[in-house]
């Protein structure tokens, strides 16, 4: 039996569970806010062309448009200026390869709902690593905070001063990119980074030491806590853009039961 014959009767089987971590792209799943002098990520839109009718009698379809970063979505390297003349940097560019292959999930939700802003450390990656085994080279790997439960204004979570949502530090942006050479990372957050990642040195150092490092990056997942912390594989294909710098996408784990 070929591998991919025993991968097939194991998913029909329900041996190999399908477990989907995106959430639903509608008008009012909210999208990063940024400083009013800059510009501002699009929401989800949708109109109706015809449904059946006059305007077209056996069909339904719509039009859509949004940001290439609205949504469950993905981040290509050329999306942050530290990546933006990464080889193979735009959505279209990078090998298919590399969206389908082994995920690692930290375990941060605990933390995250005792403090907004709780950060990912090399402290806590070190201490998964103790349990779990150091982090394969090439992996992704997702934080789970439980943030995706959220709902609303919550989600966002902003105050005067504004976002106050969990993400990690530049050091542990280091250890993941430079150290154990992962392939991407994940998070339940609107972005990558911590809400209050512009405070950090540098700024914004999930997207920037991931990007300029020519790796991939994956926010607004919903239900990590159906993965473990080992084993998965992650499905992670974006829309084949032409020098695209993201794209909403539907983000799929093949979990061992």
């Amino acid at each position: 039996m070929s591998t991919l014959t025993d991968l097939t009767q194991r998913m029909a089987s329900g041996e190999v569970e399908i477990v989907d971590l995106t959430h639903t792209l509608d008008p009012d799943f909210p999208v990063i806010i940024l400083p009013p002098e800059f510009g501002q990520c699009a929401r989800f839109r949708m109109e109706e062309v015809s449904a059946y009718d006059h305007r077209g009698p056996a069909w339904k379809w719509h039009n859509i448009s949004m940001s290439e970063h609205t949504g469950t979505h993905f981040d290509a390297p050329v999306h942050w200026i530290s990546g933006r003349d990464v080889p193979n940097g735009a959505v279209d560019e990078i090998p298919a390869e590399k969206l389908v292959g082994p995920v690692v999930v930290i375990d941060c939700s605990e933390g995250s709902a005792q403090d907004d802003d709780f950060e990912l450390t090399p402290e806590i990656i070190e201490a998964w690593e103790a349990e779990h085994g150091r982090i394969p080279e090439d992996a992704w790997v997702l934080m789970r905070t439980d943030w995706s439960k959220r709902r609303g204004a919550d989600y966002l979570n902003m105050r005067e001063d504004g976002p106050h949502s969990p993400g990690p530090t530049p050091d542990a942006m280091r250890l993941l990119a430079e150290e154990r050479n992962i392939r991407g990372f994940g998070t339940e957050t609107v972005g990558t980074d911590a809400g209050q990642g512009a405070h950090y040195t540098p700024p914004y150092p999930a997207h920037f030491i991931l990007h300029g490092a020519g790796k991939l990056g994956l926010q607004c997942l919903a239900n990590l806590d159906q993965l473990p912390a080992t084993g998965a594989i992650l499905i992670a294909p974006p829309l084949k853009i032409r020098n695209g710098t993201g794209s909403p996408l539907r983000v799929l784990a093949l979990v061992e039961k």
